[in-house]
């Protein structure tokens, strides 16, 4: 009996660059396809039949003011429409955040995007990457900023996209690798 490919969705919205970076490293590391939310707070058609057809879907956002920006609670807000049918209903999930400082309160984003899975009905996938928390760490050192919930990233306020950390975007990536090894062991226990 042959299983099918995994298929993972990354809906995201970037302010500036940096936070579609992360996105853009989770879907590499996924071999996941990107849906970007717009500066609306909107996706097209096509990409919710993307996000139903999936079987892992990693939220992203930068972390403004504490929290996700308004634009992913947009799409928060219309995702009640297949949350009220089950359509994502043991899926698995995932999320990550970007802020200018090393904490941000980007742990109350990641917290939202674990309700919203809950309200889904999904399964979260949990970072399972040690910190780099030794005085030899270095700030292109995998999980620099000591997440376990999810991907976390810092770039600076007046830094471009191109200069954010390489240990943050390795992070997201093997994330994203994570992500996908999950749903794929589960998509394995539901065929059995």
């Amino acid at each position: 009996m042959t299983q099918k490919a995994i298929t993972t969705a990354v809906v995201y919205h970037s302010g500036y660059g940096h936070t579609q970076r992360v996105a853009e490293a989770v879907a590499d590391g996924a071999s996941g396809t990107l849906i970007a939310i717009d500066a609306e707070g909107n996706i097209p058609e096509s990409a919710w039949q993307t996000l139903h057809a999936a079987d892992a879907i990693v939220f992203g956002s930068p972390t403004y003011m504490g929290g996700p920006s308004w634009q992913f609670k947009k799409f928060a807000d219309d995702s009640s429409k297949p949350w009220f049918g089950e359509q994502w209903k043991d899926k698995i999930f995932g999320g990550f955040t970007n802020s200018a400082t090393l904490n941000g309160d980007k742990l109350n984003t990641l917290q939202y995007f674990v309700l919203l899975a809950g309200q889904h009905g999904g399964i979260w996938v949990s970072l399972a990457i040690k910190p780099s928390n030794v005085k030899a760490s270095k700030r292109d050192d995998p999980n620099r900023i000591g997440s376990y919930i999810g991907a976390m990233a810092q770039s600076d306020a007046d830094a471009a996209p191109e200069e954010m950390s390489l240990g943050d975007l390795e992070t997201a990536r093997r994330y994203g690798a994570r992500i996908a090894e999950v749903a794929s062991r589960f998509a394995a226990t539901r065929t059995v």
